[in-house]
């Protein structure tokens, strides 16, 4: 077997294990909740039977809304860490993520509840626009290059952490359901849900197919990117927008997820290397396993109560990111 065949050959392996994994997840996700139900009564409730109600209504939705949002924070991850030729870049690490988080804090704070359906949506949206507008703008001014994006990004964040900070000082009062929704959490997920990020990946899907296409050239430098008659900043800006939605749809679905776009693509490459045609599939899968882990995770700690998904990801995200920078100062010393 040559190496091209049995490098594909471990891909296709890893995928179908995490797939099989993330179906494992999601009977067990569908089993815990008010009622604690078996895994046969699961079956038994998706085939029509007495559980039905339940199952399809309230359980599967959540589920559902897991896999698809952990795919898209995994998808917007290796497309940003692609566009920024470096490792440690998520959306949340570079601030789009905050910055989606800011809109819709703020949309949430300063419309009626009653509009909150559609407000926080479109505030999700419209703050990650605006995040990767002003990263773009603001680091082509210095530069344009790798590390300037990179420090644009992270004091972004920090920016748009510090105005969330700030108005939840001027309206203290409203402040308790915007933080539950900014923790990160797919509680409540319901059929709608699912229909509307499901149509969003669709719509995203033709950019998805071709950034995966690009997603190789992008570890060139630009040099010679442009001796291959590329454009480095369109190339690098493609990455960046294709990301940049994908967060966003995911951000309006289940909230601010921290890390998950840093550890999909990491533990998909070490799995199946850095080839795109293997990465991009293997860190949507391992975003998906990854969300809906962390929900489990978290509702099956503090029983009757539940922890939200996003502060299970952030307590092994946070230890790992640091992780990630030891290795990588030791590895340029």
């Amino acid at each position: 077997m040559s190496a091209l065949a049995a490098r594909n050959t471990r891909a296709l392996t890893v995928c179908l294990t995490i797939t099989v994994l993330i179906a494992v997840l999601a009977i067990l996700g569908m089993t815990v909740g008010a009622v604690t139900l078996s895994i046969a009564q699961v079956l038994d409730g998706i085939g029509g039977g007495k559980n039905a109600f339940i199952v399809m209504q309230y359980r599967a939705p959540r589920v559902a809304v897991s896999i698809l949002a952990g795919a898209s924070f995994g998808l917007a991850g290796v497309f940003l860490q692609g566009a920024l030729r470096n490792p440690l870049a998520s959306p949340d690490v570079v601030g789009i993520t905050k910055c989606a988080g800011l809109g819709a804090f703020l949309a949430g704070m300063l419309t009626p509840p009653a509009w909150a359906i559609w407000s926080i949506p479109s505030g999700v949206v419209l703050g990650a626009v605006i995040g990767a507008g002003l990263l773009l703008v603001i680091g082509r001014a210095f530069g344009g290059g790798i590390a300037a994006l990179a420090l644009v990004g992270v004091a972004l964040g920090m920016l748009a952490q510090a105005l969330m900070q700030y108005v939840m000082v001027i309206f203290p009062t409203r402040a308790d359901q915007s933080m539950v929704w900014l923790a990160g959490s797919v509680y409540g997920s319901s059929a709608a849900d699912v229909l509307i990020l499901s149509l969003w990946l669709i719509a995203c899907l033709p950019l998805i197919l071709i950034a995966a296409s690009r997603l190789d050239a992008g570890g060139f430098g630009d040099d010679t990117l442009i001796s291959l008659g590329m454009s480095p900043g369109v190339l690098r800006g493609g990455l960046i927008v294709v990301s940049v939605l994908l967060c966003a749809g995911a951000v309006a679905s289940v909230g601010s997820m921290g890390f998950l776009g840093l550890l999909a693509p990491h533990a998909a490459r070490l799995m199946v290397g850095p080839r795109a045609r293997h990465l991009v599939p293997a860190s949507a899968l391992m975003g998906a396993l990854a969300l809906s882990a962390a929900d489990l995770a978290g509702r099956l700690v503090a029983l009757p109560n539940e922890i939200p998904a996003g502060i299970v990801a952030a307590v092994i995200g946070g230890p790992y990111l640091i992780f990630l920078l030891i290795k990588e100062t030791g590895r340029h010393e």
